[in-house]
């Protein structure tokens, strides 16, 4: 405000100057090329009159002039602050970890109305990091409550000599190892979504890739009465560059999680397709399915679609957030799609070829 008052009270002062050293000079050039003597009184006062109503006209213009223009900065500024308050207070509440506040509407210009929206859009997404947070956290201590309420029930009865220690130990034994495997996938997952997983990129032969994934989870699919059938796989041209290791472990988080949903006499399939610049791995079964409110949230840390399983054969619920990390570490994507529950699921890999490829 003060600044637009400064603006204003030069530009008066500079019209003022002008006006007085410019306009008589020029109004008496012309008295003098009129038949009016030099020094006459009629000169004098005609001068004179100019001189009264120029500055009766110019005094009254600039103070209606800076009394208006004055108005109109301190309502433009008064608006200014009270958006710039609101803004200020948003972006408080925010450092308080107040993430759902929103800024409202300002109405005060482009430039801020646009600062507004992407305050509030980065409101809504630490809002929904803040609740991706709290459920991680509400699920990690779910999953840590079963094996150490296990734990400690045993060895209160084996305290207490209800239960022999060679009876508990197995027990004992298995939770420890739960417990122990959760912290590994909790780490695993952590790194490889902060994209700190080292990758060994090499040319891999597709057909090469699911031959060996498919023998070694051919036994554990025997014993599960559940077929695993390998099906279009492309010849060995078809190559692509990536880890070898890492992608046969999101073919095994995915056929374990087929086999998991999948029951006795099922079938699960391995197979891949490819273009002149994409290569797609699917694995689809005939199990369980899924519904399309849960497909939005199977890579989600801990999501299970099977909360009717128990959490002991379910595993820890983070292979498909693995394996989601993985593919994008490789520039490519993973993709899930069922036609309802019961009717099975599909699970799609899409990775770029190499570019040595036809």
């Amino acid at each position: 405000m003060v600044g637009q008052l400064i603006v204003l009270l030069a530009g008066a002062l500079t019209i003022t100057a002008l006006t007085v050293m410019i306009g008589p000079a020029v109004f008496h050039y012309h008295l003098l090329q009129t038949d009016l003597p030099v020094g006459s009184a009629e000169l004098f006062h005609i001068e004179r009159a100019y001189r009264d109503a120029l500055a009766i006209a110019l005094g009254v213009g600039l103070v209606v002039s800076l009394l208006a223009a004055g108005f109109v900065t301190w309502r433009l500024a008064r608006r200014l602050r009270q958006s710039l308050h609101g803004l200020t207070l948003a972006v408080d509440e925010l450092s308080r970890g107040h993430y759902s506040t929103r800024v409202p509407t300002l109405g005060a210009g482009t430039e801020l109305d646009s600062l507004a929206a992407t305050l509030n859009d980065m409101a809504a997404r630490l809002d929904a990091v803040e609740e991706n947070r709290r459920r991680l956290l509400s699920d990690l201590a779910h999953e840590l409550r079963t094996p150490i309420a296990t734990l400690a029930a045993h060895h209160e009865a084996m305290a207490d000599g209800v239960i022999e220690p060679e009876t508990a130990m197995p027990i004992l034994a298995s939770q420890t190892v739960r417990l122990s495997r959760l912290a590994d996938d909790i780490s695993e997952v952590s790194r490889a979504e902060e994209g700190q997983l080292p990758l060994e990129l090499r040319p891999v032969a597709v057909h090469d890739l699911l031959k060996t994934t498919t023998q070694e989870w051919d036994e554990r699919f025997v014993t599960a009465g559940v077929t695993l059938r390998l099906t279009n796989a492309p010849d060995r041209t078809a190559t692509i560059t990536a880890d070898p290791h890492r992608l046969a472990q999101v073919l095994g988080n995915l056929l374990n999680n087929a086999l998991r949903h999948t029951s006795p006499g099922g079938t699960v399939t391995l197979s891949a397709t490819t273009d002149s610049s994409t290569v797609k791995i699917a694995v689809a079964d005939d199990g369980e399915g899924f519904t399309a409110e849960d497909r939005s949230r199977l890579f989600e840390r801990f999501f299970r679609a099977d909360s009717s399983r128990t959490r002991e054969n379910s595993g820890s619920g983070i292979g498909l957030t693995i394996s989601r990390a993985l593919v994008d570490a490789h520039g490519g994507t993973i993709v899930a799609a069922s036609a309802g529950p019961g009717r099975g699921a599909v699970f799609t890999i899409t990775l770029p070829r190499a570019t040595a490829d036809g």
